[in-house]
């Protein structure tokens, strides 16, 4: 079957023009002829009609043109078509993106678009809402709320709301519920990564895999903040590797574990944010994997 395009451009992701990468993009897929159609993304993350087109024309492929969030509201009101996806990562952290090897080069990306091969993605649901990246509650989701409101977007501005935050953190009370058994602890945060990292290569889940049927889960414990940075950095280092949940978990400033499904309780109402976008705190969180949700085109071996 003749591939055919939708390009999905978000005009305010990230810190790139967009109308050079239009003209890119337009370019390339012109000289590679193939068919193609280009629209702008729109702020209530609402594609049901482009399911139209994609029936009717015979679209093969959708590619993003933006940051986590867009890739999150196209993959999750699309991917029951059956088309494939490409990402051309220009938002402010990518993280997604990174973690499937996409080049953050424009013009890398856009040939991964036609020399590399789909693959089956795992995502995931938050109470029922979409994921497919990274969610997390606490210290992390606080950074996202704050990052949503600054009028710069980028590497910078994140790391300052993140210094920020990190000397006004505290840790919040949380349950953990498995299938047949439930911990408590006081973390600072909590992440449910599908992908690897945050984005900008900050990797908080070094074992995770985008297609394992498996959830990554790290608790950063309470610990003493001058110790937290340096527990981090070997979190990221991948010093810590899978265990148990129950494996020394009271010498353990950071657990990290896998699991297709969880339960978080969170009675003090921890900031929560899925795929880096801020949600109103809830006092229960089921989490359950989506196995191979769509298919995306990663870099061949990757």
């Amino acid at each position: 079957m003749k591939r055919k395009i939708i390009y999905l451009i978000n005009p305010i992701s990230g810190t790139s023009k967009k109308d050079k990468i239009r003209e890119l993009v337009e370019k390339v897929t012109a000289a590679k002829g193939f068919e193609y159609r280009v629209f702008n993304t729109n702020a209530t993350g609402n594609y049901e009609y482009l399911i139209e087109h994609i029936a009717n024309e015979g679209f093969t492929d959708v590619v993003i043109l933006g940051g986590d969030g867009t890739v999150n509201q196209v993959t999750g009101s699309l991917r029951e078509t059956g088309v494939q996806f490409g990402i051309i990562p220009v938002g402010s952290g990518n993280g997604l993106a990174r973690a499937a090897g996409i080049p953050t080069s424009m013009k890398k990306a856009i040939e991964i678009i036609f020399n590399g091969e789909a693959e089956n993605i795992d995502a995931f649901t938050v109470n029922g809402e979409y994921a497919c990246m990274l969610s997390g509650m606490g210290f992390d989701a606080q950074v996202a709320h704050d990052f949503a409101q600054k009028s710069t977007r980028g590497l910078f501005t994140y790391t300052q709301q993140s210094i920020i935050q990190f000397f006004k953190a505290n840790p919040y009370q949380f349950e953990i519920v498995l299938d047949n058994f439930s911990v408590f602890t006081d973390a600072f945060f909590i992440s449910i990564a599908n992908s690897n990292q945050f984005g900008n290569n900050a990797i908080i889940a070094p074992q995770a895999s985008l297609s394992d049927g498996l959830l990554d889960i790290v608790i950063v414990q309470k610990m003493n903040k001058a110790k937290l940075p340096f527990a981090i950095l070997r979190q990221m280092r991948g010093n810590n590797k899978v265990q148990q949940l129950v494996e020394d978990m009271s010498s353990k400033n950071i657990l990290y574990f896998q699991t297709p499904a969880l339960t978080i309780k969170n009675p003090k109402l921890a900031p929560l944010h899925i795929d880096g976008e801020p949600r109103d705190a809830v006092e229960e969180l089921n989490i359950a994997i989506i196995p191979k949700a769509f298919r995306l085109i990663k870099p061949k071996g990757k």
